[in-house]
Formats: C-alpha cells, sequence, structure tokens
C-alpha cells in the first residue's frame, strides 16, 4: 500500500495552492487551519500515513467538528479542504483511496443574506468625510457597494486596477478568475477623495501599489476593513451591524429588483454557478411581499381580519 506521509503531504499541498495555483493569503490560511486540525486530530489517533485515514476516522473528526460548536458550513469547508488535499495526492499516488468520497457533511439551513435597503445605504454612505481615514473608509463603503466586490477582492485591489476614465475596476476573484466590473460616480468621487490623502508609508507610489492602506501606508488588512465599515455604521447611527458582505448583497438585491437580468448579476458578482445568484431572486420576493402586505387593500383587509 502507498505510504504518504499526512503533515509533508499537506506543507506541500499548501505550498502548491498558495505559489502555483496563486490562492489568496485569506484562502491559504483558511486551508492551512482546516488541514491543521485534521493532522491534529489523525495524530490523536496515531495516524501519520494519509492511507491510514478512513471513512470511518473521517466521520469521527466530523462528530467531533460539531461537539466543538462548529456550523454546518464550516464543517463543509473543512471537508472540502480534505477533498482538494486528497485530490493532490492523487495526482501522484492515483492508487490512494480518497476517504471523503461521497462524503456529505450535516446540511446547513438555507439562510438569506442580509441586505440593506437603499435608504439605509443612503444613511451609511451620504456623508462628508472628516478627515483621512474617514475619506478612506467612506471610499471603500461606495466601492463595496457600487461594484459590489467581495471582501477580499477589496483588500487586494491596486491603483492600477481602477480605471476612472472606463468607470470600470477589474478585480481577481474567486479562483483567480478575472472580471472587470463598472464603478459609480459616487464611488468615483470618493476614491478622488481618499487618493488626497493617502499616506505612502516607505513605498514610491506606483500603478500597482495598493488602493487601501494602513495609517502606516500598508495594504489595509480584512479584519481592518470589517472594522472600520462597522465604526462607520455606528458613527451614522445606524443599530444594524453592518459587515462587508452586507454591502456586495444590497449591490445585487438592488440591481436584481431594478433590472430582473440574474445572468447579468451573475456576472457582475462573479458567479461561477447561478444558483448561487438565484438565492437574491428570494430576497427580491421578499421586498415584492413587504410591498404587497403595505399597499394592497385586500392584505390590509386581510391582516385586519385575523386580529
Amino acid at each position: 500500500m502507498t505510504s504518504v506521509d499526512l503533515t509533508q503531504g499537506v506543507s506541500d499541498f499548501l505550498q502548491y495552492i498558495g505559489v502555483v495555483k496563486g490562492y489568496s493569503p485569506h484562502t491559504l490560511a483558511n486551508y492551512r487551519r482546516d488541514l491543521e486540525k485534521l493532522v491534529n486530530f489523525c495524530s490523536e489517533q496515531n495516524i501519520d500515513d494519509a492511507s491510514a485515514l478512513d471513512q470511518a476516522l473521517l466521520r469521527r473528526w466530523v462528530a467531533q467538528l460539531s461537539r466543538e460548536n462548529l456550523s454546518p458550513n464550516s464543517i463543509q469547508r473543512h471537508l472540502s479542504s480534505t477533498r482538494s488535499l486528497y485530490k493532490f495526492f492523487a495526482r501522484h499516488h492515483p492508487e490512494l483511496i480518497d476517504p471523503t468520497a461521497g462524503m456529505r457533511a450535516p446540511r446547513a439551513p438555507r439562510t438569506l443574506p442580509k441586505s440593506l435597503e437603499a435608504d439605509q445605504v443612503g444613511q451609511l454612505l451620504n456623508h462628508q468625510s472628516e478627515n483621512a481615514f474617514m475619506a478612506r473608509d467612506h471610499a471603500m463603503a461606495e466601492l463595496l457597494y457600487s461594484a459590489g466586490l467581495r471582501l477580499s477582492e477589496l483588500v487586494s485591489a491596486n491603483i492600477n486596477d481602477l480605471d476612472t476614465s472606463e468607470k470600470i475596476i477589474t478585480v481577481i476573484g474567486k479562483g483567480q478568475k478575472t472580471r472587470v466590473v463598472p464603478v459609480g460616480g459616487p464611488a468615483l468621487t470618493a476614491i478622488a477623495e481618499w487618493m488626497k490623502y493617502r499616506p505612502m508609508g516607505d513605498e514610491q507610489l506606483s500603478f500597482d501599489s495598493p488602493l487601501f492602506v494602513s495609517q502606516r501606508g500598508r495594504r489595509i488588512s480584512h479584519r481592518a476593513v470589517q472594522e472600520r465599515i462597522r465604526q462607520l455604521a455606528v458613527k451614522h447611527g445606524m443599530s444594524q451591524r453592518i459587515p462587508p458582505h452586507v454591502l456586495r448583497h444590497a449591490f445585487a438585491s438592488h440591481l436584481l429588483e431594478s433590472s430582473g437580468d440574474l445572468r447579468a448579476v451573475q456576472e457582475l458578482l462573479g458567479h461561477a454557478n447561478i444558483a448561487t445568484t438565484q438565492i437574491y431572486t428570494h430576497l427580491d420576493f421578499q421586498h415584492l411581499a413587504k410591498v404587497y402586505d403595505q399597499a394592497h387593500p385586500r392584505a390590509q383587509q386581510t391582516k385586519k381580519a385575523k386580529r
């Protein structure tokens, strides 16, 4: 039977997806975290050979993850990381049995992404910036909503990715896929305001310099963006928690609500599968149902009759 050192195999796999496949640091960190848990579990079972991990043991690991209160989505990601690892092993050891074959994680309950109404977006964005970093935070929020970017796409954006004359930004999404997205006037204005203040740090400003940076002039982190958007919402009197991805959801639901063009929204969001985009049709229906309940005379009568 083929022997594959699990720890070394994980190390080789992480190097492969980081160097050869060019996965983002954020994605790489997720793979590393998931697979370190797998290696630790196997070590507790006195297993150091990838060929010794079978489905029975893998189910015990999934059960352990569940006892640790990981969500079904997180468990699915752990299994997906393990599946990718064994696909990598199969490149050099095709006879190695993949223990994830046919395995499914606990099904996650379907939840609709949180979004914002148009007036809530206005409450967040329709303000003048008071200083340099308020200008940056405002520009980040405007771009997230205007172009529907993922958090990782915003963080990795460089100055040369933005074409102000064509009013577009080129982003590298999941799977290193490039797409071009229109950028609206308010976002371009906010970015131009930010660029007046953008600190240099130790770098010489060039076209491949980060678009958004920290006070030290370094590329802003995922965590910093999350915190700054949260603080921006608090500053403008919003009680709702607003992570960056909520602005992406608002972009999608408002665009679909106005255009009804699911395929166009799929392209703008960079979804590989239209089924992912279709969840926004449910958000759109929620909005329509709310309008119906508020405006249709018979809906009002039905509500009164039930009281």
